[in-house]
């Protein structure tokens, strides 16, 4: 793998009930993953579906493919990762964490707290033997170029990744959006404001001010292959 890339990993699917859909079809999602490659060394964002409770496995139906696979595919030893960032803790994004016992694991206090509470994901993926969280509070440089910024929505305490890559910055978003299109959607709005166009508008979310500020050339989601990438120069 070349230095300071980000490589996709596949790591299976899940099936999303139409309850969940906002329609009336259910949904087949990827479940995505991310390697970076730093001079420091490699950073995990997220580790595909874990094991779940019978309720769980039988209302989402997850296909998943093994981590040690994806990884390998891109030429990666799950012996080589240096650091795990997860964009929240639901099971479907933490799911490779006991895998990777003893490694620095990278979330916000108020996600961990969340998931410690009950309720919210699969315990055994939170507090597992050798789980050694690096928890933070608002936003952090963690390694340099290497940025973890807040971008609540989906929970609470979810977060990107902001890495600076020779060609410009990707943004590992997570869930932020469900969908590349749905982050268009909320930039265009952004846009549309700045550019003192009158109410009535879309809101959109503020912590897109801060993900602007970086100047992304590519943004990249956990239930989506779509990219984003702008259109130009503006905003």
């Amino acid at each position: 793998m070349e230095k300071n890339t980000v490589h996709r990993l596949d790591l299976g699917y899940f099936v999303r009930p139409a309850s969940e859909t906002g329609g009336p079809q259910p949904r087949v999602e990827p479940v995505l993953a991310y390697v970076v490659r730093r001079e420091e060394g490699l950073i995990l964002f997220d580790t595909g579906v874990g094991a779940a409770d019978p309720e769980t496995e039988a209302h989402y139906r997850p296909r998943r493919r093994s981590l040690e696979g994806a990884l390998a595919a891109v030429g990666v030893p799950l012996a080589e990762i240096s650091l795990v960032v997860n964009c929240h803790l639901h099971f479907d994004h933490c799911g490779g964490n006991p895998l990777l016992a003893g490694r620095p694991i990278v979330v916000q206090s108020v996600e961990l707290a969340a998931a410690r509470g009950g309720d919210y994901t699969i315990d055994a993926l939170i507090d597992f033997p050798g789980a050694a969280y690096e928890e933070i509070s608002g936003e952090a440089e963690v390694w340099p170029g290497v940025w973890i910024v807040p971008t609540p929505g989906h929970t609470d305490g979810h977060q990107s990744m902001v890495v600076r890559e020779a060609d410009g910055t990707v943004v590992l978003a997570g869930q932020a959006h469900d969908f590349a299109s749905s982050f268009a959607s909320d930039h265009l709005a952004r846009q549309a404001a700045r550019d003192g166009l009158a109410q009535p508008l879309p809101a959109y979310r503020p912590w897109l001010d801060r993900l602007a500020d970086f100047d992304p050339r590519r943004v990249l989601f956990a239930h989506d292959c779509s990219v984003w990438e702008p259109s130009g120069h503006g905003g």
